[in-house]
């Protein structure tokens, strides 16, 4: 008997994420003009880590779909794309290190490593501006982007979320989670 790969996904495991995520594409063709799903399906057959990680957004509550496509590097791109900051990544600080550094009341992970784990990124505030295009997200929650590292050395991190019809940007302290801040990643495949 092999032992499976903890990052691979049984057949029906596989067959099930392909179903949804098909579902989903053909639901919401403004987000991926042009793009046809026979294409994006030959591209996650060939790359089963890649469906791994997608599988992992799904069961966070992401709602993967994709967003665009890279012809320069021949890469279809992937963005959670619930209506809210998906609900298994919420409560959380920004990094380890922030994580660390809490001595009381410390949350029970952090969205960098979170997303290192799922193998996937956390969307940068250009992403997440872009994301902005293609519908309304987090009205009610806000997510953590990419920080740059001169403002998380000073121990501040990023977040945005959409209301009264724009993205703002905001700062937090990195230690510091709410119950409605998450994180939105993505994948290229």
């Amino acid at each position: 008997m092999t032992k499976r790969n903890k990052k691979e996904l049984s057949l029906e495991q596989r067959e099930e994420l392909l179903r949804e995520l098909k579902a989903r594409f053909e639901k919401n063709m403004h987000r991926h003009k042009g793009l046809e799903w026979a294409k994006i399906q030959a591209k996650l057959d060939a790359n089963p880590e890649k469906l791994w990680s997608l599988n992992e957004m799904e069961r966070t509550s992401g709602e993967p779909d994709v967003v665009g496509y890279d012809e320069k590097k021949d890469e279809y791109i992937f963005y959670d794309c619930s209506a809210e900051s998906p609900k298994g990544r919420r409560s959380v600080c920004y990094d380890r290190e922030a994580l660390e550094s809490r001595k009381k009341h410390k949350p029970e992970n952090n969205a960098i490593d979170m997303a290192a784990a799922m193998g996937i990124e956390l969307l940068t505030e250009e992403q997440y501006r872009a994301l902005q295009t293609l519908g309304n997200f987090d009205m009610k929650t806000s997510s953590w982007v990419q920080t740059p590292s001169d403002i998380r050395e000073l121990g501040g991190a990023l977040f945005c979320d959409w209301r009264f019809g724009h993205v703002f940007l905001y700062h937090n302290g990195a230690e510091s989670y709410y119950a409605a801040r998450g994180f939105r990643g993505s994948l290229r495949v």
